[in-house]
């Protein structure tokens, strides 16, 4: 049998960067992809400083066609099988969909939902094997329409939903879902996506570090969902109950102030 590993997509920063370093702590062997290899280097050089086995590296970018199966065949030639997929790479953009670039609006979906599902349904033999399981990074973006950013907030919705029906079909073959919906999050996100961010802007803001150490605890209690921050677990509540056309308008005007 292969040796079983935690795989963590988009590790070269962010909340990425500190699940793996969570995921190390707690005794997982890692497998860090993302595509700018210099830093899961530093990132695999900085997990090996602290006494743990140096983290294997997959430079690759999964938004491609084949992405799955390039990234399936390393693992192979290298004798490492998944038994946990941290599905954490993704991107926004800011601005009106209809004025966005189109390309780019459809590399988002490539990465956000397809390049998720795909690996959250491709291993899920290995993963029943190590009664291991899938943590995938949505968002509080998952519980809301955001004019301005609509094809984000889209593709968010449909990780919490797919996973959420996940957690419901693979818990009989022993294997755990748990979608993580962080609040903001002061990382290079904010950059990628176009916004203006000014550090410490929203009461719902908390550091990636904490944001993985609720990740990591929620998914090995094997909750179906974790949204860290007290303030922020009032947001799915509130879209519930208030009118949606009241949900959107607020919504539209967040974003036009996001926006530079």
């Amino acid at each position: 049998m292969n040796a079983p590993v935690t795989v963590i997509t988009g590790a070269s920063a962010g909340i990425g960067w500190e699940l793996a370093k969570v995921f190390a702590r707690n005794g997982h062997r890692l497998v860090l992809v993302a595509r700018r290899k210099d830093r899961l280097d530093a990132l695999a050089d900085e997990i090996a400083g602290t006494g743990r086995p140096r983290p294997d590296i997959i430079a690759l970018d999964l938004s491609a066609a084949r992405a799955t199966a390039a990234l399936t065949s390393e693992l192979a030639a290298r004798a490492l099988e998944p038994a946990v997929i941290v599905n954490n790479a993704g991107f926004g953009l800011v601005g009106g969909a209809a004025e966005l670039n189109r390309s780019e609006q459809l590399a988002m979906i490539d990465l956000n939902v397809r390049a998720l599902t795909e690996l959250s349904l491709a291993y899920v033999d290995s993963l029943a094997r190590h009664r291991g399981g899938i943590l995938n990074v949505a968002s509080l973006a998952s519980f809301l329409p955001a004019p301005g950013m609509a094809v984000y907030y889209a593709t968010k919705a449909y990780v919490l939903s797919f996973s959420e029906a996940l957690h419901q079909e693979l818990r009989k073959k022993g294997v755990r879902v748990t979608a993580l919906c962080p609040g903001p999050v002061p990382t290079e996100f904010q950059a990628r996506a176009g916004l203006n961010y000014k550090p410490r802007s929203s009461p719902l803001e908390l550091p990636a570090s904490k944001v993985a150490e609720a990740g990591y605890r929620g998914f090995a209690r094997g909750k179906r969902l974790v949204v860290p921050g007290g303030l922020n677990k009032l947001i799915p509540l509130l879209t519930r109950i208030l009118p949606r056309a009241l949900v959107l308008a607020a919504s539209a005007v967040r974003q036009k102030r996001r926006k530079p």
